[in-house]
């Protein structure tokens, strides 16, 4: 197996709470190197100047259960709002990977990761890992691939994301959804649904979509197998963050892979995006992955 390039220099958010516990388990679990540098940064706001200390404490505790297993932690406590702050920390100290959970407390000490994860996924411009509780081992990974350039270079992040040595990587292609239905009128003006006549020209359109398709997954799927993993692949048809987060339930996966388009702040909130719905809906830990320069 290709041996893959490990993360160096990561930053975990961390708030206290269920989900950036398990996101703190779950670098335990991954196959870092001792060279790793883990930065546990945790943002408060004014209204928790008061709490400082005890936000000392904690994110301490945090790092000190990372420095047992052997990697290198630091912490940070900053002051401000999160997600700016998150974006900014990352923006000046360049870590290869942001790690946070997916939803933080609902008390006064936390910093509400959800929408916090929600901006840093938006804006950072770095991979993000959004990690959902209970923490699991990531043993079925799910890249959910399109022709873009940004899913390529998920698949090649991907290929060299430090993994159990017995992870299982899925690829999995959504062709548009099938034809539909068109209205009808009956007589008294009752509508009625009957399927659209299919020509041999939507056949064609059809056929050449799903051989472009098998030619996608071949593409990423030797990417992910040069590095000597199981690779296994799937094509499917219709609204694409709907089938994927059935296909994530139905097959228990751990970890969606998925790329970011980059787009502007006034564009990004004004476009719902699949990886935005698959961070906001999925029941397992996602990583987005931005194109650099993007």
């Amino acid at each position: 197996m290709v041996t893959p390039t490990c993360l160096r220099n990561i930053l975990l958010a961390d708030d206290g709470s269920e989900h950036a516990s398990a996101a703190i388990q779950l670098l335990q679990k991954l196959p870092l190197t001792k060279d790793t540098h883990i930065t546990v940064l945790r943002v408060f706001g004014s209204q928790q100047a008061t709490e400082a200390f005890a936000l000392e404490a904690s994110v301490k505790a945090s790092c000190d259960l990372l420095v047992r297993q052997g990697l290198k932690a630091d912490a940070e406590l900053v002051l401000g709002n999160p997600a700016e702050k998150i974006i900014e920390y990352a923006d000046e100290h360049h870590p290869d990977l942001i790690v946070l959970g997916a939803k933080g407390l609902r008390a006064t000490l936390g910093i509400l990761l959800g929408g916090v994860a929600q901006q840093v996924v938006e804006y950072a411009s770095c991979p993000v890992l959004v990690v959902r509780a209970p923490a699991k081992k990531l043993r079925r990974i799910l890249l959910v691939a399109d022709s873009s350039p940004y899913s390529q270079h998920a698949a090649e992040c991907l290929a060299r994301f430090p993994l159990p040595e017995q992870a299982e990587i899925r690829v999995m292609h959504v062709l548009p959804p099938p034809y539909p239905a068109i209205a009808t009128e009956m007589p008294y003006g009752q509508p009625f649904d009957q399927p659209l006549m299919v020509t041999e020209e939507m056949a064609r359109q059809r056929a050449a979509e799903e051989e472009d398709g098998l030619h996608l997954l071949e593409r990423m799927s030797d990417i992910l197998a040069a590095t000597g993993r199981k690779v296994k692949t799937g094509l499917k048809r219709g609204d694409a963050a709907t089938e994927i987060i059935e296909y994530v339930k139905k097959n228990q996966v751990d970890l969606i892979v998925a790329g970011s388009r980059g787009l502007s702040q006034m564009r990004s909130w004004l476009l719902g995006s699949v990886s935005r719905k698959l961070v906001h809906y999925s029941n397992c830990s996602i990583l987005v992955v931005r194109k650099s320069g993007s």
